[in-house]
């Protein structure tokens, strides 16, 4: 059993290590558009393992985490620019998740208190709230126009296309330095969030998301729990939404909206709620469609490309739909999400290879069971 063990572990590590490796090499090969779809995806990643420690794991309902993710985002835009402090902008990237935390914390207590739809309702009125805000604090936020986003820097390297660099004859600019900088804030998201699930902390959201008196009786802090998970998914969310500002390079209101929370519960759900790997595989899933239909929306048929007015459902509007169908069919056939199915496959394919052989199955070296018989003298 022990040398199984091994094996499997070095094969996951072997298949880690190829990942890895794959990943880093991308960007010598792809062009700005891939490159750019990516980068949304792992910050949309990022959020999504939050959201599943808060909803799938915690088994708490919110429909704010765009608020959260604006902090992060705003709380960047202006710590680092002008008019705001003006501070270093690796220094207010951490603040502006920090920032995220605290806005967080300020609502744990109301997490703490509710659940279920009500929490839902309450975290729905924070998206509104935020973006009358952002829509009115224009010394802060820019208005409707919005603000740019000032370029990353840290120890002197600038994640922006503005100084020339090359790599292997292969030229770097903004997209491709991001791209690493984003495989590093996920790959710090991807062990800290399983490292909370794997121990007490993830044991004792899970007690809570089945039963709370169970949890009660076990010595789990209800209330502390509930608002810990909060501040933590908050804290994922202000760092997507850095991440999500340093990609878009202009943060504006209108995207902060119920429709970005809609779509994180999407993610979750179609990747399968409380597994970091489901998360990061439902937001690949969901940022990455309509990026791709927009592209090849004149190679789909009932699909209008962006710009046309000829009464076809605009790339956007079918992505939705085809998600949405997506959620749909996995409540009725994986509850458990793509992460799940997944699972259940390899599950099946190893059972198959470590299966033994038929009872009745008849070895070349013996005769067949009805020629024993048949020899037997009759009494």
């Amino acid at each position: 059993m022990s040398e199984r063990l091994s094996r499997a572990r070095a094969v996951r590590l072997g298949w880690t290590f190829a990942a890895v490796v794959v990943l880093c090499a991308l960007p010598f090969y792809l062009d700005a558009f891939w490159l750019r779809i990516g980068l949304f995806s792992m910050a949309a990643a990022v959020g999504a393992v939050g959201l599943g420690l808060l909803s799938g794991t915690a088994g708490q309902l919110s429909l704010g985490h765009a608020f959260f993710l604006a902090v992060g985002a705003y709380g960047y835009v202006w710590l680092a620019g002008e008019p705001g402090p003006g501070l270093p902008t690796a220094l207010a990237a951490v603040l502006a998740v920090l920032l995220a935390g605290v806005a967080g914390g300020l609502f744990s207590p109301v997490a703490g208190r509710v659940r279920g739809v009500y929490l839902g309702v309450a975290t729905l009125a924070l998206v509104f709230l935020g973006h009358h805000v952002l829509l009115t604090a224009d010394s802060v936020t820019g208005g409707f126009n919005g603000r740019s986003v000032p370029p990353l820097e840290v120890g002197g390297f600038s994640f922006s296309a503005d100084s020339e660099l090359s790599l292997l004859g292969v030229p770097f600019g903004a997209e491709e330095r991001l791209w690493y900088l984003g495989l590093a804030l996920f790959a710090i998201t991807w062990f800290t969030a399983r490292g909370l699930l794997r121990g007490r902390p993830g044991r004792a959201l899970v007690a809570l998301r089945d039963s709370e008196t169970a949890a009660a009786v076990m010595g789990v802090d209800v209330s502390r729990y509930r608002s810990a998970a909060f501040v933590v998914s908050s804290m994922y969310a202000g760092l997507a939404g850095v991440m999500l500002a340093l990609a878009f390079r202009r943060v504006v209101p209108d995207y902060f909206g119920l429709v970005l929370s809609v779509d994180y519960l999407a993610m979750i759900v179609i990747g399968g709620l409380g597994s970091v790997a489901g998360a990061t595989a439902g937001a690949v899933f969901v940022t990455a469609l309509p990026l791709l239909m927009t592209r090849y929306a004149d190679q789909l048929p009932l699909v209008a490309a962006p710009g046309t007015t000829d009464g076809a459902v605009g790339p956007t509007e079918a992505a939705r739909y085809l998600y949405g169908a997506a959620i749909v069919l996995i409540l009725l056939f994986a509850p458990d999400g793509l992460h799940g199915l997944v699972r259940r496959l390899r599950a099946r394919l190893r059972s198959r290879r470590t299966a033994p052989p038929p009872a009745d199955a008849a070895s070349p070296s013996q005769p067949p069971a009805s020629a024993v018989r048949a020899k037997e003298p009759t009494p």
